[in-house]
């Protein structure tokens, strides 16, 4: 879905929730064949089970990365990804965990050389089936304004 919202229309508190999406093995073997990340943590099963978890841990990358493209369903062409900010893996997710997202818009302000965009802050918080946090960031946006700032 497309849809044009300028810097001036993002309303502070706005938020917006996903469904839900069950992490699976393929998507640990997949990003660890991507990224180079063969660590035991993610990988070896019996290793795993003589550690704390028990099991195979999901790479904090992964699921930040599953949880921002879960918030990806609308295209806004006055707007792209600016980056993250302050994005803490605060609890370990599992193979069989089904994540869902809140994402909600926490601050408007003006960038700092482009007249023209602004900055949205979007704070995530990705959580488990048993509604524990499992990832928290900031997601910056770089957004046209309608008119440029004097």
């Amino acid at each position: 879905m497309i849809v044009e919202q300028y810097f001036e229309d993002y309303e502070i508190g706005a938020e917006r929730r996903t469904f839900g999406r069950t992490l699976t093995e393929a998507d640990i073997v997949m990003h660890a064949g991507q990224t180079g990340d063969f660590f035991p943590h993610h990988m070896d099963a019996e290793w795993c089970a003589q550690q704390s978890f028990k099991r195979r841990i999901a790479h904090g990358t992964l699921v930040l990365s599953i949880g921002i493209g879960m918030t990806a369903g609308t295209i806004n062409p006055r707007s792209m990804s600016y980056g993250y900010d302050r994005v803490r893996f605060i609890r370990p997710v599992f193979i069989g965990d089904t994540l869902t997202v809140t994402a909600r818009i926490s601050a408007r302000r003006d960038h700092p050389k482009h007249r023209t965009h602004g900055l949205i802050v979007e704070q995530v918080q990705i959580v488990n089936q048993r509604a524990e946090t499992v990832l928290g960031c900031e997601h910056l946006y770089l957004v046209e304004r309608r008119e440029a700032l004097a």
